[in-house]
């Protein structure tokens, strides 16, 4: 989530808005959590456009189905992850100029009832929260160093989607967003997801896994050659808000003022193999 993120949408809707070391973790309680109205005035001077449309082909990301469930442990080279197909990105949302040295692998797999998700992120330094128990769910998560996804399991609604974001310390937050309504973002949603993440300090690289429940999302279940819409991004490095790297997956229109949460730039999640029963 950007730190400049959302409050109002046109026409008058309110909106929103050392080497490998392991953590493993499951959704707790929230960790000193701003209510919602907060959170909007957090945000507040930030506009959502639902139609903005970008001059660049939407990707699409291949997830492929998995015969058993794992549960995530960190661990990137297990034979889970090893026919993955990964999508690569290094540019900024908004000006698509590119930082090879942040360059992020996202690789996707399912079940009938689990979305996974890994992420493989270069960096140059870690800006993390030092010394807080990953738990519990970080407010402002997305002040530092986090790897993003936005997702919408019903494109006919691409105002309301869910939130989800990991740290290299294996922090989190989930939300789930509604761009419609005030407050739009309800940080008391418990998705349940679980999350593990490891630091390759020698090779620069911080990996995450996430494994997220499809029952938390209103899905019964992930059907074969079914579509979504979604989104990846990194917030990266140090500094003022405008020195910090933020990238995305699918180009986000630059507007003013500048924010990811722009549905219609959202790509697509394409979920191949399975039996679609």
């Amino acid at each position: 989530m950007n730190a400049i993120s959302v409050c109002v949408i046109l026409f008058g809707l309110f909106s929103f808005q050392a080497v490998a070391e392991t953590t493993v973790s499951v959704r707790g309680n929230a960790q000193n959590p701003a209510s919602a109205d907060a959170g909007s005035s957090a945000r507040s001077g930030n506009r959502v456009d639902s139609g903005a449309r970008s001059n660049h082909a939407l990707p699409v990301i291949e997830s492929q189905f998995s015969e058993v469930d794992v549960v995530p442990d960190g661990d990137l080279g297990k034979k889970f992850w090893s026919s993955a197909k990964r999508v690569h990105f290094d540019e900024a949302a908004f000006t698509r100029e590119k930082y090879p040295k942040a360059e992020t692998m996202v690789a996707s797999r399912w079940t009938a009832h689990y979305l996974y998700l890994a992420f493989w992120c270069h960096y140059q330094t870690l800006n993390v929260y030092q010394g807080e128990n990953p738990a519990t769910e970080r407010w402002g998560l997305w002040e530092k160093d986090v790897a993003e996804v936005f997702i919408n399991p019903q494109p006919e609604r691409p105002l309301h989607y869910y939130e989800f974001e990991i740290a290299p310390t294996n922090q989190w937050i989930d939300l789930e967003i509604d761009l419609g309504n005030h407050p739009f973002n309800d940080w008391k949603w418990n998705s349940g997801f679980e999350h593990a993440t490891k630091i390759d300090s020698v090779h620069h690289v911080w990996t995450a896994e996430m494994r997220i429940p499809v029952r938390s999302m209103k899905v019964k279940r992930i059907r074969a050659n079914a579509e979504w819409k979604l989104n990846f991004y990194r917030n990266d490095g140090s500094g003022s808000e405008d020195e910090r790297r933020k990238l995305s997956w699918s180009p986000v229109p630059k507007k003013v003022p500048v924010l990811f949460h722009q549905p219609a730039s959202f790509g697509t999640i394409r979920f191949a193999g399975g039996s679609g029963k």
